[in-house]
């Protein structure tokens, strides 16, 4: 049995208290494809407004909330968090990098983030239809820690 579990089976949080803290990066990405009628609010305008720009505040805020979330994720100081969506033709990539000094990394919450991101997209626009499709929601880049860094090489 791992580790990281109590003798009885149980999980338990991994314990990093023995590590040093470390400058950390992660960075990932969700897309999001949208049938014509969602494509046409996003263009035109949502009803409950900018549909981008509430997404990635979303999404900003959901790395903040990802040990509320995750329920053996670690409580970071994050130092940095962006969210930033593109629009790619009829789908949209949202790209979260989140940044912190701590003895684990923040993969989970970027994941979060760009998760949340695309949820909220979905949300704004399900109302011109039930059609959109989250996709694709995956880790691109981590850097610091004992495993150092490492970069998606390919593109699945």
């Amino acid at each position: 049995m791992p580790s990281n579990h109590f003798e009885d089976g149980h999980p338990t949080m991994v314990d990093v208290g023995a590590k040093a803290p470390t400058v950390r990066r992660a960075v990932a990405e969700a897309f999001v494809t949208l049938p014509p009628p969602a494509a046409k609010w996003l263009d035109e305008g949502a009803p409950k407004g900018d549909a981008l720009q509430v997404a990635e505040l979303a999404g900003i805020m959901a790395a903040k909330r990802t040990p509320d979330l995750v329920p053996l994720a670690h409580p970071l100081p994050l130092t940095s968090v962006s969210v930033r969506s593109e629009r790619l033709g009829a789908r949209v990539r949202f790209e979260a990098a989140c940044g912190t000094t701590a003895s684990t990394g923040v993969e989970m919450e970027a994941l979060t983030a760009a998760a949340v991101a695309a949820l909220t997209l979905y949300d704004m626009l399900k109302g011109a239809s039930k059609d959109i499709v989250i996709e694709t929601v995956r880790l691109l880049h981590k850097e610091g820690g004992r495993s150092g860094s490492w970069t998606r090489t390919l593109d699945r």
